[in-house]
């Protein structure tokens, strides 16, 4: 043997130890891996995200003394407002009615007809406060942490921490509407984490996922000696080049997507549901049936082992005409969640799955005179509203609150670092144990470590 030849069979030698040991490493993220606090009920997340930034003051956080105040004038202006929040504004009172809602007497407004019968399984908070006002960024800090995007989502951590409890199917699930939130895909990437942590987004017309069946005239049993083929072609590539640690992400995409094929319309399907499990969610009729048909999706989703699943629901963004858009933004939506909270409850599964409500920010107690006075309200970083259900949360409690008016948090105030951190230590990860090592530095999701929010957790 001469030398190249010596030197070129060395060499592949090392690629396929490099290459073994990056399909181990990639076969051992896919199991799943014990959590930092052992003893954490939740297993799961189900991520009730309200695009646009629903109004605390008109949900979840009344307000008396804006009826005191409703459309007195004023001018705001300050290094702190925003072109939005500064001029010349107006106080406007909610125009909804409340009620205290089981025996936690938590605030609802009275459009919330079926979630005031789940009032105990839930966790108020109304301490967080936020660093943004615009959407896109916004949608990115409460997603990712990072306001600037290009960091994993939350779904990514949480994937990246526990793995995945069933093979064949994603850990991580966004079902979107048919038009995605500002900021687009980025809202669930993987970020610097491999790719094999990003979400699969399900469509939510037609096929949930494009090309779910073979080709006509394609079998399985054809799909499966492709697929192989592929695979030793990618195989002998990565030996070649074992730092491309990219095709090893796409080699397992490939044989997910496979196994996706047996699992994924069976899931998707709900003619196996019974007529009163469809009834209960609000399937079939308007205007809940795009969004029951996500949450009781959502379920089944847990049900089979995925870790996170992410549900959007938009044009929560009212800044006039607050009282029919706040309105309709509710009936669509209440009976739907109200169904998810019971449905997860009789199955034994809300235990085990933290269910999380919230938008990217609150919106203020006054508005500026854009055309007329249309009773509507603009972005508040400082004020929001906040519920959790499910795995270690304290139900029944309202915890923290607002100024007299809603435009601050003043109790149990925390920034949004820390509720990451806490629905991170509720899944049982360890926000400082959960890193990553990127551009020179181990990285986590809350940038630079946080406190867990310990009025929150059991």
């Amino acid at each position: 043997m001469n030398r190249r030849d010596f030197l070129y069979g060395l060499n592949a030698s090392l690629g396929s130890v490099a290459f073994t040991s990056m399909i181990a490493q990639s076969a051992q993220a896919a199991t799943a891996k014990k959590p930092h606090f052992p003893l954490a009920k939740a297993k799961h997340c189900i991520f009730l995200y309200m695009e646009g930034g629903p109004s605390h003051i008109d949900t979840f956080d009344p307000k008396a003394k804006l009826d005191e105040l409703h459309l007195q004038e004023f001018n705001a202006s300050g290094e702190d407002k925003s072109p939005m929040s500064s001029g010349k504004r107006y106080y406007v009172k909610s125009p909804f009615e409340f009620h205290k809602a089981g025996q936690s007497g938590a605030d609802m407004n009275k459009h919330w007809k079926k979630l005031s019968d789940v009032a105990d399984d839930l966790c108020f908070y109304r301490g967080l406060q936020v660093e943004s006002v615009n959407h896109p960024t916004a949608n990115y800090h409460v997603n990712t942490g990072n306001r600037f995007g290009g960091d994993p989502a939350m779904g990514a951590w949480v994937n990246y921490g526990l793995g995945t409890e069933n093979n064949d199917l994603p850990g991580f699930i966004v079902l979107p509407e048919l038009s995605y939130p500002q900021g687009g895909a980025s809202n669930w990437a993987n970020g610097f984490l491999p790719s094999s942590f990003q979400a699969t987004a399900l469509r939510p017309k037609g096929s949930p996922l494009l090309d779910i069946n073979p080709p006509q005239g394609v079998t399985r049993k054809q799909q499966r000696r492709n697929l192989d083929f592929l695979s030793k072609l990618n195989q002998r590539h990565a030996e070649q080049h074992p730092q491309h640690k990219e095709l090893v992400a796409r080699m397992k995409n490939y044989e997910l997507a496979f196994r996706m094929q047996m699992q994924v319309p069976d899931i998707v399907n709900i003619d196996d549901e019974t007529d009163k499990t469809k009834e209960m969610y609000g399937i079939g009729k308007e205007p809940t049936d795009n969004f029951a048909r996500r949450c009781l999706l959502a379920r089944k989703l847990v049900e089979k082992g995925v870790r996170f699943v992410q549900l959007y629901a938009s044009t929560w963004d009212s800044h006039d005409y607050i009282a029919k858009a706040h309105a309709s933004r509710i009936h669509n939506v209440d009976q739907p969640i109200t169904a998810l909270i019971k449905d997860l409850k009789q199955r034994g599964l809300l235990d085990e799955t933290l269910v999380v409500w919230m938008g990217e920010f609150g919106r203020t107690p006054d508005n500026g005179i854009r055309g007329g006075i249309k009773y509507g309200r603009d972005h508040n970083p400082e004020a929001m509203n906040v519920w959790l259900a499910g795995g270690g949360v304290k139900a029944g409690h309202t915890i923290g609150a607002t100024d007299e008016i809603g435009a601050k948090a003043v109790e149990a105030v925390h920034p949004l670092r820390d509720f990451h951190v806490t629905l991170l230590r509720l899944l049982g990860l360890d926000d400082n144990k959960l890193t990553y090592f990127h551009a020179g530095r181990f990285k986590q999701m809350s940038q630079f470590g946080g406190d867990p929010i310990k009025e929150l957790m059991a």
